[in-house]
């Protein structure tokens, strides 16, 4: 996987915010008032620019939720799509970790989701 994306991205400076569940839920990319967002153990990316997450995209199912398990495991089961990921191989923690560098150089950090325990 490479990391450094094609053409070079600005990004802001990350936000550490609290964004609670209940709004994440609401960032899932079907509402037009709200950003689309994608949580990794625990840091909420804004994708909002990147149509695979929106409702018709191939990436739909990460959006507004933590899909840490899901990324670990390169799985696109929506039951999968949750933020536990400690008892992964460590094969999959390794795709995990480098699923969080590569949305770090892509996208704006913009906050930690309310009571994650899962950086």
């Amino acid at each position: 996987m490479s990391f450094e994306p094609k053409t070079k991205v600005e990004l802001d400076p990350p936000r550490d915010d609290i964004i609670s569940v209940d709004y994440l839920s609401k960032c899932d990319g079907t509402n037009p008032d709200y950003p689309t967002y994608v949580a990794i153990k625990g840091t909420v990316f804004d994708v909002s620019g990147n149509k695979a997450y929106g409702p018709d995209g191939s990436y739909r199912v990460f959006a507004g939720k933590d899909a840490s398990r899901a990324l670990g495991q390169s799985s696109l089961k929506p039951e999968e799509c949750r933020p536990d990921w400690s008892d992964l191989s460590d094969e999959h923690k390794k795709v995990l970790s480098d699923w969080f560098t590569f949305f770090s150089k892509r996208y704006n950090i913009k906050g930690k989701v309310e009571g994650a325990t899962n950086f």
